[in-house]
């Protein structure tokens, strides 16, 4: 059966017990380091799917030149290309693009979900300026993915000390779906030096 043309804005089956990573951002444009972050941790914490959430825009960012949710979502799924990541943009749908308020509907809606929210470790460095970034602790196991020159600054900030004691070592991350939040990992992985934000600057000057 094929999927109707707002399916993205509804979100993927998510049965109880199913292990989920939620991968969110604008993916302007997506890469294959979205991709290799994902499959590296289907494979660390043994999920069952990872959905990227594709954002109508992230709140702390100018959306000037943002292209249309379903062309990102489009652009998602030939980037993902593999039946265990599902490419979903339900937050357009919600009115938000705020993750506290993702990850609390998600986990009314989905209560016998194992979700785990991911992350890039610089947005880690940074967590401090989200929108109740205190309670998405509080709400979801949140794993931490390393990127270039961001570990340290990451595990110095104020979320990583904040939460210091509810890391769980790197050796036992398979088990983070399972633990009870607040629960975080952080994990050393192949570093992609792709960014979205560097990708979009080369096609600016590609074009003069």
């Amino acid at each position: 059966m094929t999927a109707g043309p707002d399916a993205h804005l509804r979100p993927p089956h998510a049965g109880a017990g199913l292990r989920i990573g939620l991968l969110g951002g604008s993916f302007n444009p997506p890469h294959d380091g979205h991709r290799q972050v994902s499959l590296e941790l289907l494979r660390r914490l043994r999920l069952d799917r990872v959905w990227w959430l594709v954002s109508p825009g992230n709140p702390l960012k100018s959306h000037e030149g943002l292209p249309t949710t379903a062309a990102r979502v489009a652009a998602c799924e030939r980037v993902a290309d593999h039946p265990r990541i599902e490419v979903t943009a339900f937050e357009e749908s919600t009115g938000s693009a705020f993750t506290v308020e993702t990850v609390a509907f998600l986990s009314r809606r989905f209560p016998a979900t194992r979700f785990v929210w991911i992350m890039g470790a610089d947005n880690l460095a940074g967590f401090e300026r989200w929108k109740g970034w205190r309670k998405i602790f509080e709400l979801m196991p949140i794993a931490v993915a390393d990127r270039p020159g961001w570990r340290y600054r990451a595990l110095a900030s104020c979320a990583a000390i904040t939460y210091a004691a509810a890391r769980i070592d790197e050796a036992d991350a398979a088990g983070l779906p399972e633990r009870p939040a607040p629960a975080w990992a952080f994990l050393g992985i192949p570093l992609s030096p792709l960014s979205s934000t560097k990708l979009r600057e080369a096609a600016r000057r590609r074009r003069g």
